[in-house]
């Protein structure tokens, strides 16, 4: 654990994330707080805060919860990967893990490929309406 411990409303502010949806996240298992106070409150680490960010990034790009978790397990799996140990992956499991992960990748580029066209078809109304007003 880098840092201290957070509470949740200091991940809150760090996140942009309310209270209730971390807890919303918490209870779906897509983060779990890796600490505890000694009064028995959640304490969050950077790394939690990471993986909320991950949620909050996939969010804007209609990625089911599902989907998210699916991701979430994915990398984590990728980065518990410890050759020699207990935790090494099969090769044919790495490589479908690697996969999944890139179908992500590319289901993301593609998502903010179709937003940034949204956002421009967006730009050019609104500059519409500026012109529309300006000649009246």
């Amino acid at each position: 654990m880098t840092g201290r411990p957070m509470q949740i409303g200091e991940v809150a502010a760090r996140t942009e994330l309310s209270l209730r949806t971390i807890r919303q996240y918490e209870d779906s298992g897509l983060v779990v707080p890796s600490a505890a106070s000694p009064g028995g409150f959640p304490l969050y680490t950077d790394a939690d805060v990471s993986r909320l960010m991950v949620v909050r990034r996939m969010k804007p790009l209609g990625f089911t919860l599902d989907e998210t978790r699916e991701l979430l397990t994915a990398v984590d799996r990728l980065a518990d990967d410890r050759p020699g140990t207990a935790t090494e992956l099969e090769p044919d499991e790495r490589a479908a893990l690697v996969a999944r992960v890139r179908r992500y990748e590319t289901a993301a580029a593609e998502r903010v490929a179709a937003l940034r066209a949204q956002l421009a078809r967006a730009e050019e109304f609104a500059d519409s309406l500026r012109t529309s007003l300006g000649a009246a």
